[in-house]
């Protein structure tokens, strides 16, 4: 079903089904209690240069496509609305690298807790996890995985600019850590983006439990 709602938006059957599995894939981590008083935010590249964005405000656990709007590739509103705050962090990724398609981003538990535990230290490595495969590229739990972790920051324009230099890594990281505040991950479909979410929420729980009571 086309989004009647986001008409004259032009779109194709292939934005439109990925458009519904963002609406689904929020749905889901909702109700695993990851996205509490509103919190978090997603976004998939959408009718060439522009972004399905989640609007500011709306509970991710009752998402559905009016919950959503378009901005440009700048981050300007398309459509009446205001796109949640956090707007410039999805737009980096987008125009750091055309592959990225869908970007997401949750208050999980896990998540925020080890971007607090591991915040002095600025990443998280992992190794030896069978899981790690989930990650795009990652073909062997002998692989080191690091995960950025950035202090958090009001401003966008300052945190977008401390995230930079961690996406010039290569490889280029699947996701950040914001201490105190959650967990970005992307891929080239919601999909993909979710998988990864998914694999590095269970590396990080894993990783506090194994270490429960342990500060660095």
């Amino acid at each position: 079903m086309l989004l009647a709602s986001l008409e004259p938006a032009n779109v194709s059957p292939a934005e439109s089904c990925e458009a519904q599995a963002l609406v689904r894939v929020a749905r889901e981590f909702g109700a695993l209690g990851w996205t509490p008083a509103t919190s978090g935010n997603y976004s998939i590249r959408f009718g060439g240069d522009r972004i399905l964005l989640t609007r500011s405000g709306v509970h991710k656990r009752d998402l559905d496509i009016d919950g959503l709007m378009l901005v440009d590739g700048q981050g300007r509103p398309v459509d009446a609305g205001r796109s949640s705050a956090e707007t410039g962090l999805h737009v980096q990724l987008y125009q750091l690298d055309p592959a990225i398609n869908a970007v997401l981003h949750v208050h999980s538990p896990a998540a925020t807790v080890a971007s607090r535990r591991y915040a002095r230290a600025g990443e998280i490595v992992f190794s030896n996890y069978e899981l790690q495969k989930a990650l795009a590229g990652i073909d062997s739990h002998e692989t080191d995985v690091r995960i950025p972790v950035v202090a958090n920051d009001q401003d966008i324009d300052r945190l977008t600019a401390s995230i930079q230099p961690h996406l010039a890594h290569t490889p280029r990281p699947w996701g950040y850590l914001i201490e105190g505040h959650g967990i970005y991950a992307w891929g080239g479909s919601v999909a993909e983006a979710a998988r990864h979410l998914e694999a590095l929420d269970f590396l990080l729980a894993c990783d506090l439990m194994e270490h429960q009571g342990v500060r660095s």
